[in-house]
């Protein structure tokens, strides 16, 4: 057996093995059992309509829609400028300030909940969207900040002298010039901020008090006891996560930052 039929046969099994989970909860989902049963001894949708008819999961559907959508529009314009500064410019401290960039990507998340949790209780930002608002931005800025940084430099910076040259100004550049040619990107770098503050937990378990989001109100419930709602949350979660996956890939191929692998 030569090796790469080895790291096929690998890598094969790990994709089956993160697949189980998914196996096991979808067919839960659509389970006419009162309990977590598998096999499922039948098929029905009373769980997706439980999810609907609850107004707690719709209340906590919407926070997590409107703190997502918020957040990812402010990473979205934050990050996105930051990139560019960080691509174009030549200035002392760009590195650092790189390097500060990714630090929210190591940093274990309870270390940065615990640090916004003692500044949001010296300014009294507990248990408010803006707070959380704000947090969710500084964990989604970087995806944005590594994800339009590559399509950045693979942008002609000739293009940009030119129109500078014909005397338009940076905003003008960014504006009219850049952006526009960069918009493929742009979007798949909102969709993947989305999907991170959406699915975000520990920060929001630290910082949002009494407020639920959908994946706080999952972990809530499975402390207390075991609903089989979940599954049907968490089905949904996994088409969300499917179809913003397919579509960051298709974004970024169209966008030429990310291309097939030529044999």
């Amino acid at each position: 057996m030569n090796l790469r039929v080895l790291f096929t046969m690998v890598a094969v099994l790990a994709v089956v093995f993160l697949m189980i989970p998914v196996l096991v909860v979808v067919p839960l989902s659509v389970s006419s059992a009162n309990t977590l049963t598998f096999p499922p001894p039948g098929l029905s949708w009373r769980w997706y309509a439980a999810f609907f008819a609850d107004p707690r999961w719709v209340a906590a559907s919407m926070n997590s829609m409107i703190i997502a959508g918020t957040a990812s529009v402010g990473a979205l314009v934050l990050g996105s400028l930051a990139a560019y500064g960080l691509v174009r410019g030549n200035f002392l401290g760009r590195r650092i300030l790189e390097t500060n960039f990714v630090a929210p990507l190591i940093v274990p998340p309870v270390v940065n909940a615990i640090a916004l949790y003692i500044i949001y209780a010296r300014v009294g930002l507990l248990g408010s969207f803006s707070g959380l608002i704000a947090a969710h931005i500084v964990i989604a800025a970087p995806y944005v900040v590594l994800l339009l940084s590559v399509a950045i430099r693979g942008f002609d910076q000739r293009i940009e002298q030119v129109a500078e040259t014909l005397g338009a100004s940076r905003g003008i550049i960014l504006g009219y010039v850049l952006f526009p040619n960069l918009l493929p990107s742009l979007i798949a770098a909102w969709v993947l901020a989305f999907v991170v503050s959406f699915d975000e937990l520990i920060l929001t378990f630290f910082l949002f008090g009494t407020y639920d989001t959908l994946p706080k109100r999952m972990f809530v419930l499975l402390e207390q006891k075991v609903d089989p709602t979940i599954t049907a949350v968490a089905t949904m979660l996994i088409g969300l996560s499917c179809v913003s996956l397919l579509l960051i890939v298709r974004l970024l191929r169209n966008s030429g930052v990310l291309n097939p692998v030529e044999r």
